[in-house]
């Protein structure tokens, strides 16, 4: 009988350890950019420093179509052979990670 008081309370006392545990919660802060608006300009619009990056990155690539934002960064379409793909840079041929 002892044996089973002793333990029924150290099951009670180990349950009473996570009654008083106070629960934290924490909220995730978001930040979502806004991507700006790019607009259709010619390939001959493209600064010639973005041309010679794309040459030297990505050699044999035809610019299939060229946007520019209010930032100055521009959107290009390129195609690779059969492959096509979105690079982005800004007016100096830095490349972009959007």
């Amino acid at each position: 009988m002892k044996k089973l008081i002793l333990s029924v309370a150290i099951i009670l006392g180990s349950l009473s350890i996570y009654a008083n545990t106070a629960t934290i919660q924490e909220q995730a802060k978001v930040t979502v950019s806004v991507q700006t608006e790019y607009t259709e300009v010619s390939a001959d619009a493209v600064p010639p420093a973005i041309k010679t990056a794309l040459q030297t990155a990505y050699p044999g690539a035809k610019l299939v179509k060229a946007f520019v934002n209010e930032k100055k960064e521009y959107k290009l379409e390129i195609s690779v052979g059969d492959q096509k793909a979105t690079v982005f840079s800004d007016v100096n041929g830095n490349w972009l990670k959007i």
